[in-house]
């Protein structure tokens, strides 16, 4: 391997990661509703999805502002006030198209790598 080649690889995964990550947090949101760092804790905790509040954050800005998600504030026992996203028929949508693209993306590259002798994840 080529020394740029790991740096490269690892370049890859991030911006890979960046691309699914909205459409996880839709997932996330799919059977209940949430607040923000409820959703920044899970996500930390799923391997490969090595996120913060700083992407979080503004990535649930953005998918309000889009229309996929819908927000409400509450009283916290806690502290203060936290909004918790659900998601919005448009985001209901939104994952649903994702999930069937990813399935046949996911698919012709796992069929690649098995004829190429890799072993498909």
């Amino acid at each position: 391997m080529v020394a740029g080649d790991a740096g490269q690889a690892r370049n890859l995964v991030a911006q890979m990661r960046r691309g699914v990550l909205p459409y996880c947090v839709l997932a996330m949101l799919r059977e209940k509703e949430r607040y923000g760092f409820e959703l920044v804790q899970s996500l930390s905790s799923i391997e490969g999805m090595v996120t913060g509040e700083g992407t979080v954050y503004p990535l649930l800005s953005r998918l309000r502002r889009q229309g996929l998600v819908d927000t409400t504030w509450r009283e916290s026992a806690a502290g203060p006030p936290r909004r918790y996203y659900r998601l919005a028929p448009a985001g209901r949508e939104a994952l649903a198209d994702f999930a069937s693209s990813w399935r046949r993306l996911r698919d012709s590259v796992d069929d690649l790598l098995a004829s190429s002798g890799e072993t498909p994840f």
